[in-house]
């Protein structure tokens, strides 16, 4: 399993994060972060535990960072979706899969693209959520 998700990897780094970056974001596999003047728009790869897939959490705080619910300050720098409450799935909330007993090395790839495909629902997502107080 290991292996797997180590050439899944891969092809998230050769496909979905230069896009990513691209388009503003830092960070690293597992988490992203864009940070705007008003919002920071955030993107988290969730790995199944048992391997073969994951799913990616979107969410957007303050561009000052989030407080948890038990009083915790994360700071810009350093907030995931993970810390706040609200974080959608994309892809309808279903599981990118790259573990089916027929696929063959191009997986990888393939997965990575159809995630690539899912980025304008994240953009859709971070677009219409307003951060309260700011415009």
């Amino acid at each position: 399993m290991a292996v797997e998700r180590d050439s899944m990897v891969s092809s998230l780094k050769k496909i979905v994060i230069p896009f990513l970056r691209e388009n503003g974001f830092k960070g690293s596999i597992p988490h992203f972060r864009r940070i705007k003047e008003n919002k920071i728009d955030l993107l988290t790869f969730q790995f199944d535990r048992y391997g073969g897939g994951f799913v990616i959490e979107v969410a957007v705080c303050p561009p000052d960072g989030v407080t948890t619910h038990w009083g915790k300050k994360v700071p810009p720098h350093k907030v995931t979706a993970h810390d706040l409450n609200n974080r959608p799935r994309l892809n309808g909330g279903e599981w990118f899969r790259y573990d089916a007993p027929d696929a063959d090395e191009d997986i990888f790839d393939a997965v990575a693209n159809e995630l690539l495909d899912c980025i304008p629902e994240a953009e859709k997502y971070w677009d219409k959520i307003k951060i309260k107080g700011l415009k």
